[in-house]
């Protein structure tokens, strides 16, 4: 048993693909299939039920993930001491963000980041909201940003910035252009919304009963994934729609999609460092000071 096993083990749990754990790593696929029959054969026990599209974990698996973590992190614990030595901050850094902050605001800030840390990696993965805060709290993010807190979660968050969520019609709608609308005026136009869980559905839902009305009373005719997925279903007649800024700029600037100012919109929203209860790494505590500084 070796540590490039046990982080070859634990990337094929997370990601739940030998295939995805492959390209995380950076290697080949039948090289993380070598590597976890080589830790079956020292365990002599099978780790990993390999069903058709579907893996799951024995019973041995189930028991030897928690302690094939822990000494993964004791590792990183003694990196982090020994870069303390040299004055050095290296290392990997895994990122759970929501989607506007996921694919619009990090990926511009991470360039400057790296550029000053050259010996530091960083995976970026995007969730809804709810994933990003479970993710960190479960130890399998170094940390997150979101749009929207989750209550009770077993993490620290730290406001950073913030962000503007505008209402969008089809050009050419009724509404289009107009200002000073109530949600009564609303109440009755076919939404499109995000899934549940999503930052952007959160804050929506929050402004929306704010306005006296119930978000289940809402004709919600569609539920996606993205915003841009959104912005695409408003563009194409299919109702109303919530988003980022960020993400409606481009439609708006086009013509493709029109913008109603009213009934609490646009909505300006915070943006949350999503920090662990534990220690960050010196390369996590690093990326935290530069997302501070540059928000």
């Amino acid at each position: 048993m070796n540590v490039s096993q046990l982080r070859t083990f634990i990337a094929v749990v997370d990601h739940r693909s030998f295939s995805e754990a492959a390209r995380i790593l950076g290697v080949s696929q039948p090289a993380v299939t070598m590597q976890i029959q080589a830790l079956e054969a020292d365990i002599g026990a099978t780790l990993i039920d390999r069903g058709y599209r579907k893996m799951e974990l024995t019973e041995a698996g189930r028991t030897l993930l928690p302690y094939a973590r822990h000494v993964l992190a004791e590792l990183e614990e003694a990196r982090e001491s020994l870069d303390k030595l040299a004055g050095t901050v290296s290392g990997r850094i895994s990122i759970a963000a929501s989607t506007t902050p996921g694919q619009y605001l990090l990926p511009r800030l991470l360039g400057s980041f790296l550029h000053e840390y050259p010996e530091v990696g960083i995976t970026l993965r995007v969730y809804d909201s709810s994933e990003v805060i479970e993710h960190v709290s479960r130890g399998e993010a170094d940390l997150g940003m979101t749009g929207a807190e989750v209550a009770g979660a077993r993490v620290h968050y730290e406001r950073l910035g913030t962000d503007e969520l505008v209402l969008i019609c089809p050009t050419g709608h009724r509404l289009a252009g107009r200002a000073g609308l109530s949600f009564a005026d609303l109440a009755e136009q076919p939404f499109i919304v995000r899934e549940a869980g999503s930052g952007t559905r959160i804050a929506a839902e929050e402004v929306i009963r704010r306005g006296g009305v119930d978000p289940g009373e809402l004709d919600v005719v569609m539920e996606l994934g993205t915003n841009e997925a959104i912005v695409g279903a408003v563009e194409g007649g299919m109702g109303l729609g919530i988003v980022s800024m960020e993400v409606a700029a481009k439609a708006l600037q086009l013509g493709t999609v029109a913008r109603i100012d009213g009934a609490g919109f646009p909505i300006e929203r915070p943006l949350f460092l999503v920090l662990p209860r534990r220690t960050l790494t010196r390369a996590g505590e690093a990326l935290a000071d530069h997302l501070r500084g540059a928000l």
